[in-house]
């Protein structure tokens, strides 16, 4: 099975993102995609996250209609912080028969030679980047690469906490599912 990897704080999830993995979903060869939720990204301060277990439920809540969407916790019992090179070795001992693709987008693609051990990503898995304004993909880093050009909304995480904060609408930024779970608990406040 082809499986794709949409690795994320997903902080919280939003429509950005479903869209994103649906095109993808529907315009690669990919039979699933899983939501990696990253406890800590080493590139990203941590002290903004909600509880990784909050964060995994939200994202449980958004994608529970689409059976080819799947939310992983397989983070969250490995070393901290996570490196994608590890998880991906990690993936690859406990599912042999499966083959797995990062999904990224193209700000993170340009990042790629900051990761570590980024040249055994490239060599070993395929990357599939969806295209961000901005931020081109004017030269490939590996064969392996793939270019989608997925439909993009200017829409972030970080826009949609300031929105709670502000007591202002996140109506249609997040699936009605996860804005009824973030108010009665009262997340982002």
């Amino acid at each position: 099975m082809n499986i794709g990897l949409y690795f994320g704080s997903f902080n919280p999830i939003h429509v950005g993102h479903l869209i994103i993995a649906n095109h993808i979903i529907e315009h690669s060869d990919l039979d699933k995609i899983w939501f990696v939720v990253s406890p800590h990204n080493p590139l990203k301060p941590a002290s903004s996250l909600l509880n990784e277990y909050n964060r995994l439920h939200l994202v449980e809540l958004a994608i529970q209609d689409n059976p080819k969407f799947r939310a992983s916790n397989i983070e969250f019992n490995l070393p901290k912080p996570s490196y994608t090179i590890d998880t991906l070795t990690y993936l690859q001992e406990k599912f042999p028969l499966e083959k797995f693709s990062v999904i990224m987008g193209s700000d993170s693609y340009q990042n790629l030679p900051r990761w570590k051990n980024y040249e055994q990503l490239l060599k070993q898995y395929r990357i599939l980047v969806y295209e961000r304004p901005q931020y081109p993909v004017s030269n490939k880093l590996s064969e392996q690469t793939v270019v989608l050009q997925a439909p993009m909304l200017d829409i972030s995480s970080t826009f949609i906490r300031q929105q709670i904060k502000e007591n202002k609408s996140i109506k249609y930024l997040v699936k009605d599912e996860v804005i009824a779970y973030i108010k009665d608990s009262r997340y982002y406040l």
